[in-house]
């Protein structure tokens, strides 16, 4: 198997390293002994091909079920498919002497609809609107015109029709008139453009691939909520592990508005009789009424008024379904229609009825949003014994990513995972990271710096943040636990360094600013929980990385305080349980945006004393990587200094060797 391994990693390019084959054997033993195993594989040890060899393996070993690997970006599945998959392929088949083959596993919503492209989309009230009705004016009509011709085009030249191969992209509202969901969907036998249909043939790829690319969100859809959207398997490979519950969990999380109830009252409208469209406006006043006097936050217990509220709304489109749900025999349309219709209706029903059972384990919570009025949202309080039963209890599992051990330990991953008990077994592995942090980086905690309070950013922190950037010449990520502090910062350094770039979150779309950031050597990029995980920019654009805080969770975060205090009842620490250890995973994703290859040097600021002086903070420096420690900001702005004359892109001077050298 390494020499398969090591064929592959050659044709990328690449060289052999150890911590690569080790992950590569726990994985094959994992899937050869039926057993599960969590690997943390720092940045740069090329964990993508230590579990997709042994998966490939696997996968062709005649048991006739695919190997599922279930990412949680998009950016790591195009990786898989577009380029380390492609370059396995070969490689396989050279040695087994047979192909390999993979596929794409997503939900229908990212596939074009041809059905919809060609006979048009319902409006909120029900009516269908043709292609030819809907026209081009406006900027919803034009970018819905060029989504429909971008498939038609795809149709023709036999494309995939998924949504992220159309650019520029559309927003949401014009991708919603050129796609369904699965409960909209005609079905491939009923509908006339079945045999074309995108998403049918990504299910038919699937159905006969070695190795299916999925996301967490269908993985949790298939294996979770039972909905068989993905082929059978009994292998599976989670990347970017330490997201996985906190996915699961979205999954498992609903809401219910007067604003969906009125949109499913229209959509269904023409399909009820008229106290079908009564009882539904009326449970809809019923429920404004309720949250209008519900306290916003956690409701514990639900009011009486917020439960009945919700029985009313269960048991209005209960009656309203049943009559939907009888087909009118007509045509295609017609079916749209009232699938669109039933499909809103449905998904009232299973929330309504949710809230109005008041289930012992999920926490209920009011939200007031300056948009949209009042929101009634409904979470699970842990997914642990889910994820055990039907993940773990179903196939054998490999966890992995850069972050899985926190505090030097694999139990906080494990316990979110269900794997806390006697019940599963399963293996840890840290194979380590090909990069030396402690040359490689400074860990500085301003220590001398107030502690973090309610009112922003104290006047000293913006002191702090500018010295560092104007140090570093930009080359900053500034991660910010909220958007008032990272534009308060930004408005800072722009005032006192003029002549350095500063993009912040919020001026445009993350992922300009992120090309912007990478493309622009001394700026600096300022934002908040999006840029914590997944920016990738190696080199001399980023030297300087950082947080203004520890990330720990709100306090009036209804699911996570709720969590807390059913740990501190069950006799645990629910603080280091559950905040600290979800503080501690941000700060060891975001400070892995620093060092992303072998010539990599930089500084991780975190200017929160606490870091340095709570007892919680050894958890938490234990949770990063191994960098050269400090205190001294004045060895901090001489090594950035000193990093920043040697850019390419600066006057020569000679170059500090070494952090612990500055």
């Amino acid at each position: 198997m390494l020499d398969l391994l090591h064929a592959a990693v050659a044709e990328l390019g690449g060289t052999q390293r150890v911590g690569q084959d080790e992950m590569a054997l726990a994985v094959a033993a994992a899937f050869d002994e039926q057993r599960h195993v969590l690997v943390q594989a720092g940045t740069g040890t090329g964990k993508s091909l230590a579990y997709l060899v042994p998966a490939a393996l696997r996968a062709l070993d005649g048991s006739g079920t695919p190997v599922v690997v279930a990412t949680a970006t998009l950016a790591l599945q195009s990786q898989l498919v577009e380029r380390d998959l492609p370059t396995l392929a070969p490689v396989v088949e050279r040695v087994q002497g047979r192909p390999l083959s993979w596929a794409v596993a997503k939900g229908r919503r990212n596939y074009a609809c041809l059905h919809r492209v060609r006979e048009g989309a319902p409006d909120d009230d029900g009516v269908l609107i043709s292609a030819a009705d809907a026209g081009g004016s406006g900027p919803l009509g034009q970018e819905v015109v060029r989504a429909r011709r971008w498939a038609e085009q795809q149709a023709e030249e036999g494309g995939t029709g998924e949504r992220e191969k159309l650019l520029p992209g559309v927003s949401e509202r014009a991708w919603a008139q050129v796609s369904v969901s699965a409960q909209e969907c005609l079905g491939a036998t009923r509908c006339p453009y079945g045999s074309e249909c995108f998403a049918e043939r990504a299910r038919a790829r699937a159905e006969h691939a070695d190795v299916v690319v999925t996301n967490h969100a269908l993985l949790a859809i298939h294996a979770i909520d039972g909905v068989p959207v993905l082929p059978e398997f009994d292998a599976l490979v989670v990347d970017e592990g330490h997201e996985l519950v906190g996915r699961v969990t979205g999954s498992a999380t609903q809401e219910l508005t007067a604003g969906v109830l009125e949109r499913a009252v229209r959509r269904c409208r023409s399909l009820v009789d008229e106290g079908a469209v009564d009882a539904l406006t009326d449970a809809g006043a019923a429920l404004t009424a309720a949250l209008d006097e519900a306290p916003v936050g956690r409701l514990e217990p639900v009011p009486g008024g917020v439960r009945e509220a919700a029985a009313v709304v269960r048991d209005a489109v209960r009656r309203a379904s049943s009559q939907v749900g009888r087909s009118s025999g007509g045509d295609e349309g017609d079916e749209v229609v009232r699938r669109v219709a039933k499909a809103a209706l449905d998904e009232l029903f299973a929330v309504s009825s949710r809230l109005a059972e008041e289930r012992e384990h999920d926490v209920v919570w009011v939200e007031d949003r300056e948009r949209g009025g009042r929101v009634l949202r409904v979470a699970p309080l842990t997914v642990s014994g889910l994820i055990r039963e039907r993940l773990f209890g179903a196939a054998t599992v490999v966890v992995t990513s850069a972050t899985l051990t926190l505090g030097g330990s694999f139990d906080a991953i494990a316990r979110g995972l269900g794997l806390s008990g006697e019940e599963v077994a399963w293996d840890g592995l840290d194979v380590g990271s090909p990069f030396d942090y402690r040359r490689q980086g400074i860990l500085y905690v301003a220590r001398t710096l107030p502690r973090p309070g309610r009112d922003g950013l104290a006047p000293e922190v913006l002191d702090e943040i500018t010295g560092l950037v104007e140090a570093a010449q930009g080359r900053t990520l500034g991660l910010f636990s909220s958007r008032r502090a990272a534009e308060t910062a930004a408005a800072a350094v722009r005032e006192r360094l003029p002549d350095l770039t500063v993009l912040c979150q919020g001026e445009d779309m993350v992922a300009t600013l992120v090309r912007r950031f990478r493309d622009e050597p001394a700026a600096s990029l300022f934002g908040t929980l999006s840029l914590w995980q997944g920016v990738d920019v190696p080199g001399e654009t980023c030297v300087l990385v950082i947080m203004d805080r520890i990330p720990f969770p709100r306090p009036d975060d209804p699911l996570m305080s709720a969590r807390q205090q059913a740990v501190d009842r069950a006799g645990g620490n629910g603080f280091m349980t559950v905040a600290a250890t979800h503080a501690a995973l941000l700060m060891a994703q975001g400070a892995g945006r620093l060092i992303r290859s072998a010539s990599d040097r930089g500084v991780l600021a975190v200017l929160d004393s606490r870091l340095a002086t709570a007892r919680y903070g050894s958890f938490l420096r234990g949770s990063l990587p191994p960098m050269w420690p400090t205190t001294d900001g004045a060895i901090v702005r001489s090594a950035l200094g000193r990093l920043s004359a040697a850019s390419p892109d600066a006057p020569s001077s000679p170059d500090a060797s070494s952090p612990s050298e500055a």
